[in-house]
C-alpha cells in the first residue's frame, strides 16, 4: 500500500525552526524546516523549545520572495465529495509562514505577497490525502498504486508542482538538508507532500430512471503557460498552450461508499464497496480545450476589441509538434473542434490553425461540406495517407456563431452528426474495481482518442460543445451498460437533466472565472434551456466587468500566476533596491487621469453648486466651460493611447505589449503640443526596462 498524506499535521514554532509532525502517526519522522535559512531535516520524536501554533491540512509548499522564504500551508479545508469513498476537499483557507523571525519589508515583498494571497484566495483548489484527482480515470487504471500520490500526479496538473520543489528535491537527495539515508533519498517525507489541483471538482449523488449512481465532473487546469486571457494566448516554445485544460465526466455504479460528507467512510485508503454481487463500475470520458496552438496575441488598447496579431504560424511548427506529439501520446487521436468565426476579426486565427495543421498531417486531402444556411458549414482535413504520428490529428471547422445565431442552440447537433461516428468508434472508459481493497482496476475499454475543442477564449462557445458532447455520451454509456433502451436519452429524465445543466453550467462559469475574471455568458440557457431578461442582463455585467478587468485587472493577477507558478523567479536585492511595481511612465502620462478627474469634479461643481440670484454668472460658465474641454482633452488623448494606460503585467513582460506600448510612446513623443512634455529618460519600453526585465525576471518550469 502507498504512503498516503498526512489527513492532519500540528505545526510547532521556535525561532530557530518550524516543526510540522502528524498527530495521527506518532511513529513518522517530524520534517523540521530550520529559520531563517530554509534548510530541511528529518527529525525523530518530537523538537524541544518549540510551541504549538495550529493544527494545518497540508503543506502547499515553500517559496522563496526576494527577502525571505515563506511556507505555504492550508488552515481550512472544506468537504466536497467522496469519489469512490475517497474524500475530495476543497482549500478555503491559507497562511504564509515567514522563515525570518522579524520579517523583513519592502515595497516589492509586500506586493509578492500580496499577489500571492490573492490568488490563493481566489483560485479554486482541490485535493485529496487518498485518492489521485490530477489523473483521469484511465491513466489511474495503470498506475501503481504503491507509488506514492505526489509521484501518481499528472505533472500538468500538479497546480503547486513549483512551490513543492523544495521538499521533492529534499526528498530525491538533491536539497542541501540532513539526510538520514546513505543514497540521499527521504521517503519518510512523502506524507509531507500534498498534490493540488486548480478547477472544478462536483460529485453528485443522484439517479437516472430509478437507477442510482455517482456523477462527477472534473475539470483540471494546466499550470503550464497558465495565465489570464488577454496576456496568455496561443503557444509557447515549449508546447504548450494557453488555458488548456482537461475536463472529464464520469458515472460510477454500486458506488455505495460515496455517499454523504461525513467522517472517512469505509473506503478511505482503497476501492470503495458495492453491495454483494454487483460489481463497483466505473465509466469515464475525457474532452479538452486549449487555444489555438500557434503564436498569436491580442493587445489591449482600451477598445472593447483588442487588436489582434498573428505572430507567426511557420515559425510556431517546432513548438505545435511538441504539444500535438504530447496529446497523441497521452489521448489518441485527436480531433480537432475549432469554433471561430470565419469572417471578420477571427478569420486569421482559423486560417492559421488551417495552415499549421496542413504543415502537420502528411499529404491532406481538404474537404468542405456545405448546406442551405451557409456557404461554409464544415471544413474538414484529414490525412490521404497515415504516414506519421501527426495523421492522427483530424480538423473540423463549425461556425458556431453563425451556425446557432437567434439562440438557435438545436443546429449546434450538426457538429454532433459530424462528431457522433467518431465518438463512437473511439469509445470512453470502463472500468471494474478488482475484488478486495487493492485499489487496482480491471479494465474493460479504453478511451483511444479525444475531442480537442477551442474558440477564441475556449470559454463560451466551447462550454456549449463540451456539455452537448458530455450529454451525448452519457446516454451511450447508459445504453451501453442496458440502463437505457436504444432511442432513450438521459436527458428525458427532468430530475437528471436539471442537475446535468446546472453541473455544467458551473463548470463553464469556474473555467471561464479562471481566465478571463468573471463567469460564462449564457449560462442562464444553459441552466435553464431558455433565455431570461435576468440572464441577458447577467451577461452585460460580465461584459462590462471583463472589460474592466482585462484592461486595469489582469496584469497584476498575470503576475500572481507568473510568480506562484515559477515562471518568474524573484531576484535577491537590497531592501527598497528595485521597485519592480513603481509607475516608470512620463509624469506628464501618469497626470492624465488625474487632470481628468479633477475637470470631471469642477463640472460637478459647477452644475450643482448653488448661487445668489444676483451673483456674476460668467466666471462659473467659463469655468464650466474650460473644465469641459480639458476633461474632453484628457479623454480623447487616453482613448487615442490606449496601451499607455492598460495595467500589464510587470514581472514577465509580454514582446507585444512592450512594442504596442513603445510605438504608443513614440508617437506622444512627437505630438508637437504634448511631446515636449513626454520626453525620454523614464520610457518603460526602451533598453533599460528591456535590461531590467531579463536580469530580475528569471524564467523557470518544473
Amino acid at each position: 500500500m502507498a504512503t498516503l498524506p498526512f489527513r492532519d499535521i500540528n505545526v510547532h514554532s521556535s525561532p530557530s525552526h518550524y516543526a510540522f509532525s502528524s498527530p495521527s502517526s506518532p511513529g513518522a519522522p517530524t520534517l523540521v524546516v530550520d529559520r531563517p535559512s530554509g534548510d530541511l531535516r528529518l527529525h525523530d520524536g518530537k523538537l524541544l523549545g518549540s510551541k504549538r501554533v495550529s493544527s494545518i491540512a497540508g503543506i502547499i509548499g515553500i517559496i522563496k520572495l526576494r527577502l525571505d522564504k515563506y511556507v505555504i500551508v492550508i488552515t481550512k479545508a472544506q468537504p466536497v465529495g467522496r469519489i469512490k469513498g475517497h474524500m475530495v476537499y476543497r482549500v478555503a483557507a491559507t497562511e504564509f509562514l515567514p522563515l525570518r523571525e522579524r520579517p523583513l519589508h519592502d515595497a516589492d515583498e509586500d506586493s509578492y505577497l500580496g499577489l500571492l494571497k490573492g490568488l490563493l484566495k481566489s483560485s479554486p483548489l482541490y485535493f485529496s490525502y487518498s485518492f489521485d484527482i490530477t489523473n483521469s480515470f484511465q491513466r489511474q487504471a495503470h498506475a501503481d498504486p504503491a507509488v506514492p500520490l505526489w509521484k501518481r500526479a499528472d505533472d500538468r496538473f500538479f497546480w503547486n508542482r513549483f512551490v513543492q520543489s523544495d521538499l521533492i528535491d529534499f526528498r530525491g537527495g538533491l536539497n542541501t538538508g540532513y539526510g538520514r539515508h546513505p543514497g540521499g533519498q527521504q521517503p519518510e517525507l512523502d506524507p509531507y507532500i500534498l498534490p493540488v489541483m486548480y478547477g472544478m471538482l462536483e460529485v453528485k449523488n443522484t439517479s437516472i430512471k430509478g437507477n442510482p449512481l455517482t456523477f462527477i465532473l472534473i475539470t483540471r487546469r494546466s499550470r503550464l503557460k497558465a495565465g489570464t486571457r488577454y496576456f496568455s494566448r496561443g503557444i509557447d516554445e515549449n508546447g504548450n498552450v494557453s488555458n488548456f485544460n482537461e475536463t472529464e465526466q464520469s458515472i460510477i455504479l454500486n458506488d455505495h461508499a460515496s455517499g454523504g460528507l461525513g467522517g472517512y467512510g469505509s473506503g478511505q485508503n482503497g476501492a470503495a464497496t458495492g453491495p454483494p454481487g454487483k460489481e463497483v463500475q466505473v465509466l469515464a470520458y475525457v474532452q479538452t480545450r486549449g487555444s489555438v496552438p500557434v503564436y498569436w496575441a491580442e493587445i489591449n488598447t482600451l477598445k472593447y476589441t483588442p487588436k489582434l496579431q498573428v505572430r507567426g504560424v511557420e515559425s510556431a511548427i517546432p513548438a505545435a509538434k511538441k504539444h500535438f506529439a504530447e496529446q497523441i501520446r497521452i489521448y489518441g487521436d485527436n480531433w480537432l473542434v475549432n469554433l471561430v468565426n470565419q469572417k471578420g476579426r477571427e478569420q486569421c486565427i482559423k486560417e492559421a490553425y488551417e495552415q499549421m495543421v496542413d504543415y502537420l498531417v502528411t499529404s491532406p486531402v481538404e474537404n468542405v461540406q456545405g448546406d442551405q444556411i451557409t456557404s461554409e458549414k464544415f471544413h474538414i482535413v484529414e490525412p490521404q495517407q497515415a504516414r506519421t504520428a501527426y495523421d492522427r490529428l483530424h480538423y473540423i471547422y463549425f461556425d458556431f456563431h453563425n451556425e446557432t445565431k437567434g439562440l438557435q442552440w438545436h443546429r449546434a447537433k450538426l457538429l454532433m452528426d459530424q462528431l457522433e461516428p467518431h465518438v463512437i468508434k473511439h469509445g470512453y472508459f470502463r472500468g471494474v474495481d478488482m475484488p478486495g481493497d487493492t485499489g487496482r482496476v480491471e479494465v474493460r475499454r479504453h478511451q483511444t482518442a479525444v475531442v480537442r475543442t477551442n474558440c477564441m477564449d475556449c470559454l463560451d462557445r466551447t462550454n456549449v460543445v463540451q456539455s452537448m458532447l458530455g450529454r451525448f455520451i452519457l446516454s451511450r454509456m447508459l445504453i451501453d451498460l442496458g440502463l437505457l433502451r436504444e432511442g432513450e436519452n438521459a436527458e428525458d429524465d427532468q430530475a437528471f437533466e436539471f442537475l446535468f445543466r446546472n453541473v455544467w453550467a458551473d463548470n463553464a462559469d469556474v473555467v471561464s472565472k479562471s481566465y478571463s475574471g468573471t463567469g460564462a455568458l449564457k449560462t442562464d440557457f444553459t441552466r435553464l434551456g431558455v433565455r431570461t431578461k435576468q440572464g441577458a442582463l447577467q451577461d452585460l455585467n460580465n461584459s462590462i466587468t471583463r472589460y474592466f478587468l482585462n484592461n486595469f485587472g489582469d496584469g497584476p493577477r498575470q503576475d500572481a500566476f507568473d510568480l506562484f507558478l515559477g515562471t518568474y523567479l524573484p531576484a535577491d536585492a537590497g531592501i527598497g533596491s528595485l521597485l519592480l511595481f513603481a509607475d516608470r511612465r512620463p509624469l506628464f502620462i501618469q497626470a492624465i487621469p488625474y487632470i481628468l478627474a479633477a475637470s470631471i469634479f469642477l463640472i460637478f461643481v459647477g452644475c450643482f453648486t448653488r448661487r445668489s440670484v444676483d451673483a456674476t454668472v460668467w466666471p462659473l460658465l467659463f469655468l464650466l466651460f474650460v473644465s469641459m474641454a480639458v476633461a474632453a482633452a484628457c479623454l480623447n488623448f487616453i482613448w487615442t493611447n490606449g496601451t499607455l494606460y492598460v495595467n500589464w503585467p510587470k514581472l514577465n513582460r509580454l514582446p507585444q505589449a512592450m512594442e504596442s506600448y513603445q510605438e504608443a510612446l513614440n508617437s506622444v513623443s512627437h505630438n508637437p503640443v504634448v511631446g515636449s512634455f513626454v520626453g525620454t529618460r523614464h520610457e518603460r519600453g526602451k533598453s533599460d526596462a528591456r535590461l531590467l526585465g531579463l536580469e530580475e525576471g528569471k524564467k523557470r518550469i518544473e
